[in-house]
């Protein structure tokens, strides 16, 4: 199906919900209502908190509503008018919406909440009428609710309003939608297929990260088992990207914030930006939201020649963004946001070869999880110039390079209008992990402006001065969302080069201790992920507890071991055993422990 005429089936499902929520609960006041991946939510302050078992009732008043068949009636008053009509009627969130956009422009106006409120015309306000429930959005909706295809409310959260936890908390009811009845029943398949998987739970049974309340939310911390996956990783990156002699840089977590008022991150982002005080200086300081401004700075220290170009700079360094509380999610939606970040300066010329070895390290790196990729071009938004740095002229030179390095390639590829970065288009690879769900993960990204506004530099072969041009790429993204994402992929029974924990010994008896850790020993030495149960335990519990943990191998070690014979290594999730000399056991291991290239 179309995708606009999708959006608009949700869009306008989220109106129903409101019309059904007003039927049953005249004194609900009513937040924002966006469109989201694979469906909707409202945000709605009840005179009483309601349940979940209350959703049954509001889907039915949802179909009522719809067998009424209402049209969507779109109407303009001006924002004063707008302010006194859902003033009149109570509706406090409305009206601070409409408030902000007509005393502080569109600065104050989120993502979401530019669903309900078109912020390219501040003066005029925009409603939609649903029979008799009247709701503030710039649409797009279908003509009619009938024409909303399957749909179910799937489940109740809380919500901070506009995600800010001195606001009132609302509770947030999530929709699906999907153009027909069969999508909707192979979603909610899949689903509970990632009930079974989520990573919040699975990440805590086994033992791979944490949250305090005394350190904040969406600021996740990894124990030595959740570091060594991360560092798993991050070394299989630095693997791939050794053929193409990338050097590794360090830039500190803080910045002033001229740097990024130079980049222009700071007037696209500043509400998500973290800002830190100091008695000690007059100047303004914020945690790193981004790191492509601090690498420009390591080029921009010395003239460079076109003789030094490519520069490939990189590193896995953490970001930090102020998410709205009600967005984080266990570690796909976080504050603290580890890129495995690199930036290469570069000659015009040179683009092509880059792109193409980013390329390379990419589809090798998905390859190895079984994970397919498709591809995105991610372009700007013609109708919306004022989204984006430089003018149309760059952008037409940009998004034409990385089209055509696509068709050369012969690759398919999907148009992302208005997918774009601020300052320049990208190719973005969608992975789709085990059971079936999208995730855009890997990047690269075309900028011509960034050079311009730092006035980066080089002396070319025609001693002419010219700018370079900087790819950004990321190949996992952020650490922590594709560590989320591989835990719900594997369903935590991770290949044994990834696993945080690769071989348990489980000792028979406490007379088999000593050699139990002697083994162990060598196997630590040898650089494997080890762990000892020596507990009382019988040796069937032994083994079950370590299959509960989803460890890789399990070898139990009684008197034929200490004796020299051979091992028998227990595989997670197969019938069947393995058998290796006991002399080959180091070498059987550190074979099944290299990175899948």
């Amino acid at each position: 199906m179309n995708e606009e005429k999708l959006h608009a089936m949700r869009h306008t499902a989220a109106h129903v919900l409101a019309a059904a929520v007003q039927r049953l609960y005249p004194d609900a006041k009513f937040g924002v209502g966006p469109v989201v991946e694979n469906g909707f939510f409202y945000d709605i302050l009840f005179p009483t908190p309601i349940s979940e078992e209350t959703l049954p009732a509001i889907e039915a008043e949802m179909r009522k509503v719809i067998a009424e068949g209402h049209e969507m009636v779109r109407e303009e008053m001006s924002i004063t008018d707008a302010i006194q009509f859902f003033g009149d009627r109570s509706q406090q969130f409305k009206v601070e919406l409409l408030t902000d956009l007509k005393e502080k422009g569109t600065t104050k106006i989120n993502a979401e909440e530019a669903q309900d409120i078109d912020a390219t015309r501040p003066d005029v306000a925009t409603i939609y009428k649903t029979g008799s429930f009247v709701d503030l959005c710039r649409g797009p909706h279908v003509a009619n609710v009938k024409e909303i295809g399957a749909f179910s409310l799937s489940k109740l959260a809380g919500a901070y309003w506009r995600g800010k936890e001195e606001n009132p908390q609302l509770q947030r009811i999530y929709g699906l939608c999907f153009e027909t009845k069969q999508e909707l029943d192979a979603y909610l398949v899949m689903m509970e297929e990632a009930k079974k998987r989520d990573h919040r739970k699975l990440g805590a049974e086994l033992e791979l990260f944490t949250y305090s309340a005394l350190v904040g939310s969406g600021l996740p911390m990894f124990t030595p088992k959740g570091t060594a996956m991360r560092e798993s990783l991050t070394a299989f990156v630095s693997a791939l990207m050794k053929p193409h002699k990338y050097s590794r840089v360090w830039i500190p977590h803080l910045a002033k914030a001229d740097l990024y008022k130079t980049s222009g991150h700071w007037d696209k982002f500043m509400d998500d930006i973290f800002h830190v005080s100091s008695k000690k200086t007059d100047d303004q300081f914020v945690l790193k939201p981004m790191n492509c401004p601090h690498h420009t700075q390591i080029y921009a220290s010395k003239m460079r020649s076109y003789r030094d170009l490519p520069l490939r700079f990189a590193e896995a360094t953490t970001v930090y963004r102020d998410e709205n509380t009600g967005q984080l999610a266990g570690l796909t939606r976080v504050r603290s946001i580890t890129q495995d970040d690199a930036h290469v300066f570069a000659r015009p010329d040179q683009v092509k070869e880059e792109v193409l070895k980013i390329y390379d390290i990419i589809t090798k790196f998905y390859a190895a999880f079984g994970m397919p990729l498709r591809i995105r071009l991610s372009v700007d938004d013609p109708e919306h110039p004022e989204k984006y740095l430089g003018g149309v002229e760059v952008w037409t030179k940009a998004v034409g390079q990385l089209k055509d390095l696509l068709t050369e390639l012969g690759k398919d590829f999907e148009l992302g209008i208005g997918e774009a970065a601020f300052y320049g288009p990208k190719i973005d690879f969608i992975a789709t992990d085990a059971i079936g769900r999208d995730w855009q993960l890997a990047t690269v990204q075309l900028d011509f402006n960034l050079p311009e506004r730092f006035a980066l530099e080089f002396h070319d072969a025609d001693g002419e001065i010219k700018r370079p041009v900087m790819i950004h790429r990321a190949i996992l993204g952020s650490v922590e969302r594709f560590l989320g994402v591989l835990i719900e992929h594997y369903a935590g029974s991770f290949p044994f080069w990834l696993a945080p924990v690769q071989i348990r010994l489980a000792s028979v008896s406490e007379s088999f201790i000593p050699f139990t850790q002697e083994l162990a020993d060598k196997l630590e030495d040898a650089g494997l992920r080890v762990e000892v149960d020596s507990s009382n335990e019988k040796v069937g519990k032994k083994i079950r507890d370590a299959a509960g943990m989803k460890i890789p191998w399990t070898i139990v070690v009684g008197q034929k071991e200490v004796d020299g014979g051979d091992i028998q290594v227990k595989v997670f999730g197969q019938e069947a055993g393995i058998v290796i000399p006991a002399s080959e056991i180091i070498e059987k291991a550190l074979v099944e422990s290299k990175f899948p290239m």
